[in-house]
């Protein structure tokens, strides 16, 4: 069997304050051959953003500025059958790569159904409150299997294409792609995806949660995600 081959693709927007360490992550599947290119999907940023991504051999593409529209332009430059969409400020842990792999094996050589997986959430952050709210967002992958795009998503181009790709939305774009999943389509993976808590550490870990959980919720009501994404800021 071919040997499989990823295409990374991470959105950013003045990200240059963990795409470093994003990058970094990535180092051992790319001497493996697992990762075979990194495409930086960037909405205009002014700060070192580019540079990095150039320091870091990755392959840098400009689109208007809102996440959906990022990864849709970076997932239209891949040449590899298998994408692996990432956050900037999302790092793997070590050993991804191998279960990666194994999964990738499993759904090229027909074993298991075509489907998409996502890894475990966890925040770079210390005591009770992230461990909590990790401990949550893993109840609700097992029961519901419903990541957020801060535990990556790795999908098979062709049910990418299938599927459609991700939607031009500012927002919420990674809600409305898993909802076209569907439950039978999505594997959670044991290996963690490590996201900065920047955002509950300035926030509050209850406010920002809450706040999550009611955008998500308006979502599926139908509130236009540009209206989300005012609350969400």
């Amino acid at each position: 069997m071919i040997a499989p081959m990823i295409s990374v693709v991470i959105p950013t927007l003045n990200a240059e304050a963990g795409l470093s360490t994003t990058l970094a992550a990535l180092v051992p599947a790319t001497v493996q051959g697992l990762v075979r290119e990194v495409i930086i999907a960037d909405g205009g940023s002014r700060d070192d953003t580019a540079m990095i991504a150039d320091v870091a051999g990755a392959h840098l593409v400009h689109s208007p500025k809102g996440r959906g529209v990022q990864l849709a332009a970076g997932a239209g430059k891949a040449r590899f059958d298998w994408l692996l969409f990432l956050h900037a400020d999302t790092m793997l842990e070590a050993g991804w790569d191998r279960e990666a792999a194994a999964f990738i094996e499993r759904v090229d050589s027909g074993e298991r159904p075509l489907a998409a997986a996502a890894f475990r959430f966890a925040l770079d952050d210390y005591g009770a409150k992230p461990r909590l709210l990790e401990s949550v967002v893993g109840a609700r992958c097992a029961f519901f299997r419903f990541p957020y795009g801060d535990q990556g998503l790795l999908i098979p181009r062709r049910l990418y294409s299938a599927l459609g790709g991700y939607s031009p939305l500012p927002f919420l774009e990674d809600v409305d792609l898993v909802r076209r999943l569907g439950r039978k389509q999505l594997v959670m993976l044991r290996s963690r995806a490590i996201t900065s808590a920047v955002r509950y550490k300035r926030d509050g870990y209850v406010s920002r949660s809450l706040r999550n959980l009611a955008c998500v919720s308006l979502f599926y009501m139908r509130v236009p995600a540009e209206t989300l994404l005012r609350l969400y800021d």
